[in-house]
């Protein structure tokens, strides 16, 4: 149990001493400072060039999120088409077919938004090609989006009066070759060297000992893994994902995959300290996040290593703790430690089965992406913690009697409205999609369609409710796990969970970029002794109760029907 416990210290850890220098070169980077990987300037220069970019032009919000959505729907249509005709493609050695129309819909909405929600299987659902140039792709591009709009953020803040937000362009391009590529090469070779397959060959036989023939998939796998986890996209190359002995050979690559999911978005908080000089602020938010993840995560793992109470009840000892769905080579405690990891950022991977999980340690599973801003996902986290941040400010002035102001600026109705709108929106889309599923599950059962509502679910009552509430969870979330009890491979939860997860992603983009673009336009404001102070304990407390009430006020009810009424049930 405490060597347990030890690793899972030692790798969050690790995780701040590298995220800290990380985010002081991230702040160089886009700072236009000299880096040790300036060496990649002439190859930007030449996409600059060929691309007929103009990097010294800055763009204000409206342009700059015109052109981030401009080239994502253009690698929308790209994704939707290959998957669509991967079967008479090349590179596909196993012969695997094409994608379905609405399958094909949902994935390539998955992986353009950063959400990995995969409703195939990764071995026989893809072929080597669209593994490559559609899903290792579009996890690079989407994290790309994410840390632009991020640094879109960062530029809002910086100036006390500016409508320049950067060059979205500019930033994309350096996020790759800066940032993702560079690490993504490291992470990749150390996989590679721990067993994850790196080759073109087709499938495997190997015979078993107890004499069954078996055929393992490989392919070029260790760099899509590297990229899923930095990027926190979280799609596996098998269907298991990270329980998989190929996707995570060991120890020591579970720890490389927790620490790399969790490097980026740990970094920004320190790069938005360095970028706009106010390291205060960034270790106050750095700290209410941190804070949050240990009351999400220290439960998780004391339930998971508990056991369950009901295999107890049956005289079986748990020596180990709750082992069902997990893998023996990792255990309770960091496969607990690994489920609310994947969940407060947007990765989603998995090292065990969440379905499996103990009832509230699915909940906090659930709490992480509903709140989605404890790190969150690569630059969307800041964005996400950006709105919670605006709501605080506008409460802590009215409690205070004074005109809502954040660094300098007045926070008005216009802009409280828009953050309003996204956690509405949010609440909306996870609650009313989860209705509409139960809704036609209870009185459409036998719906004359390809799949059934009735043969949705593999478990009944308050589980089978859960199952439903963490798909839209996930997907809202650009998350990607699930409670795999969940038939969710038709029509129905193709379409609904596609546009769940296109709003989830950029209305919550758009929001945060559009508030930031607003307040940077009007005229500074010199902070003086009643200005409320936001790099402050206080104020960072705020926050986090902010955070718990908005949470507790759109979610609880859903979260009694499902994990709360099934643990009262045990």
């Amino acid at each position: 149990m405490n060597t347990e416990l030890t690793g899972v210290v030692v790798t969050f850890l690790l995780t701040i001493l590298l995220a800290y220098p990380l985010g002081k070169y991230i702040a160089k980077v886009f700072a236009g400072e000299k880096t040790i990987t300036d060496f990649m300037n002439p190859f930007e220069r030449f996409i600059y060039r060929i691309s007929g970019i103009n990097t010294s032009r800055g763009m204000n919000w409206k342009e700059f999120l015109t052109a981030m959505l401009a080239i994502n729907s253009l690698w929308f249509i790209y994704a939707f088409f290959l998957l669509l005709t991967q079967g008479s493609l090349p590179l596909n050695p196993d012969g695997n077919t094409s994608m379905t129309p609405d399958l094909s819909f949902n994935t390539a909405i998955s992986f353009l938004v950063n959400c990995n929600l995969q409703h195939y299987s990764g071995e026989s659902g893809l072929t080597y090609l669209t593994q490559l140039f559609v899903i290792t792709f579009l996890q690079f591009v989407s994290a790309a989006t994410g840390i632009a709009c991020a640094v879109a953020l960062f530029n809002g803040l910086k100036h006390k009066t500016t409508d320049d937000l950067g060059n979205f362009w500019a930033i994309f391009v350096k996020s790759i070759t800066r940032l993702l590529l560079p690490i993504c090469i490291v992470i990749a070779i150390l996989l590679a060297f721990n067993g994850s397959p790196a080759s073109f060959d087709g499938k495997d036989t190997i015979t078993s000992l107890q004499g069954d023939t078996v055929n393992v998939s490989r392919g070029p796998s260790a760099g899509m893994i590297a990229i899923k986890h930095l990027g926190t996209n979280g799609g596996g190359w098998f269907g298991v994902n990270s329980a998989h002995p190929l996707e995570n050979p060991n120890y020591l690559t579970g720890m490389l995959e927790l620490i790399a999911q969790v490097l980026i978005p740990m970094a920004m908080l320190f790069a938005l300290g360095f970028y706009i000089k106010r390291k205060k602020l960034a270790y106050t938010i750095f700290g209410i996040m941190t804070v949050g993840m240990l009351f999400l995560v220290v439960p998780t793992i004391i339930w998971e290593m508990n056991g369950s109470s009901e295999i107890a009840k049956l005289g079986i000892l748990q020596a180990t703790g709750a082992m069902e769905g997990k893998e023996v080579r990792f255990g309770p405690a960091a496969s607990g430690y690994w489920s609310i990891i994947t969940t407060i950022i947007s990765t989603g991977s998995v090292n065990s089965m969440h379905d499996s999980s103990m009832p509230l340690s699915g909940m906090m599973q659930m709490l992480g992406m509903l709140i989605n801003a404890f790190y969150g996902g690569c630059g969307v986290g800041i964005l996400n913690y950006y709105i919670y941040i605006i709501i605080a400010v506008f409460i802590g002035g009215l409690m205070v009697g004074r005109t809502p102001e954040f660094m300098g600026h007045k926070v008005e109705a216009r802009e409280v409205k828009i953050a309003a709108m996204v956690t509405l929106l949010s609440a909306f889309l996870i609650k009313g999609g989860t209705a509409l599923a139960a809704y036609y599950f209870v009185n459409h059962g036998d719906a004359d369609w390809a799949v059934k509502p009735a043969a949705w679910l593999n478990n009944p009552a308050n589980h089978g409710f859960s199952e439903m509430f963490y798909e839209f969870t996930s997907s809202n979330a650009n998350n990607g796990s699930g409670f795999e009890g969940l038939g969710d491979n038709n029509i129905f939860w193709n379409v609904t969970t596609g546009f769940a997860m296109i709003l989830g992603r950029f209305l919550p983009i758009i929001g945060p970029i559009a508030i930031a673009g607003m307040l940077a336009k009007k005229k500074y404001i010199p902070e003086t002794a009643g200005t409320l102070k936001i790099d402050s304990l206080t104020f960072g407390i705020l926050t986090f109760a902010i955070i718990i009430i908005i949470t507790a006020l759109s979610y609880f009810p859903p979260l009694v029907l499902g994990p709360i009424a099934e643990y009262l049930g045990m």
